[in-house]
């Protein structure tokens, strides 16, 4: 694992006689400790960052940006009720940015599974953050870190075995799950190229694996049966869920602006993954498949909505290479030790002696 430090920085020879002094906000970013605010930061990702900052003594202050208050909050954190689906976030979020002195904002307010509520979603997703970046917009914002999934590069036959960070999203347009995210994504993209002086960071994890983290896969692989595509067997990729948190951190304390895949080392087939699950690999006609997913998606039976199907069926896994030789990023899991360590905590929910967890 790379180490999470930020590096020593060079000293610099002194100015010339009668040049101006240093700025009075760059002489007091290094006179007091880091202020990061988190949006989400009652979901897993939040919370558990939350947690990691909370012990960081190079930063000062947390400010969580919530509906719900994370248990992770200490004596650092500021918690904040901002509703990002109201017009109003708009102003609130760009008011705290300056009373707090917030210098970096991460952006976590993102579901992990479909749902239903999808206008709320939407709001949530590709509004709410709309209403953050015109916030940031009016602020001296110096880094902007944003929360993506790999998923959005879609599953298609055509893919090649490893995506990189060039390769457009093609996932789903008409499946807001996908569409929202991808809207999101655009709208931080164009905001990095046109802001001058904020770092933008675009992190793209792989699926969450680990012991405590819930989202569609977990609950795809908690099913004792597990439907398949008859005939398909596509190759899937993990990031566990210290990695991600490991990555994210990495980009709070250090300036990596870029887009950068997330990712566990190596891929497993679906048929390896149910294997070692321990879950019965049910194969179905893909022409049954839709319509059978459909309507259990419609009664809340079913983990997500047919357009996941494609994933069943197609390749979908995304090159770190990147972030490897730019942030320094080493996952401590791989793909399949990730697979494991949920899976040992599965086991345990399955005997129930360990409570579902939180989501």
């Amino acid at each position: 694992m790379a180490s999470r430090s930020s590096p020593p920085g060079t000293p610099g020879s002194p100015p010339p006689p009668g040049s101006p002094p240093p700025s009075s906000a760059s002489s007091e970013r290094k006179t007091r400790g880091r202020v990061v605010a988190i949006t989400g930061a009652a979901a897993f990702l939040g919370r558990n960052l939350i947690g990691l900052l909370e012990e960081d003594p190079r930063v000062e202050r947390i400010i969580a940006i919530d509906i719900k208050t994370p248990e992770t909050a200490g004596q650092k954190t500021r918690v904040i009720a901002v509703d990002l689906t109201a017009p109003s976030s708009e102003q609130r979020i760009a008011e705290l940015l300056v009373e707090e002195r917030v210098d970096t904002l991460v952006h976590l307010c993102f579901i992990s599974t479909p749902t239903h509520a999808t206008a709320w979603a939407h709001e949530l997703e590709s509004i709410g953050t709309m209403h953050l970046l015109n916030a940031a917009r009016q602020v001296n914002l110096r880094k902007l870190v944003l929360w993506s999934q790999t998923v959005l590069y879609g599953a298609h036959p055509t893919n090649p075995n490893f995506l990189t960070e060039k390769h457009p999203l093609r996932a789903d347009p008409e499946e807001r799950f996908f569409a929202d995210k991808m809207a999101a994504e655009r709208e931080v993209t164009t905001f990095g190229i046109k802001a001058k002086g904020t770092i933008v960071t675009v992190l793209r994890t792989a699926p969450l694996l680990g012991p405590t983290v819930q989202n569609y896969v977990t609950r795809y692989l908690a099913r004792r049966a597990a439907f398949t595509l008859l005939g398909f067997d596509p190759l899937w990729q993990f990031v566990h869920e210290v990695d991600a948190l490991a990555a994210f951190k990495l980009a709070i304390d250090r300036d990596f602006p870029g887009t950068f895949n997330i990712v566990g080392d190596g891929v497993l087939p679906l048929s390896t993954v149910l294997r070692l699950a321990g879950r019965t690999n049910v194969p179905v006609l893909h022409s049954v498949a839709g319509p059978l997913t459909g309507a259990l998606w419609a009664v809340q039976a079913a983990p997500a909505p047919p357009s996941f199907l494609r994933y069943l069926r197609y390749i979908c896994v995304a090159d770190g290479t990147k972030a490897a030789q730019t942030m320094g990023f080493r996952p401590m899991y791989s793909t399949r030790e990730a697979l494991i360590d949920y899976i040992s905590a599965q086991h345990l929910r399955d005997a129930q002696l360990l409570s579902e967890p939180a989501t």
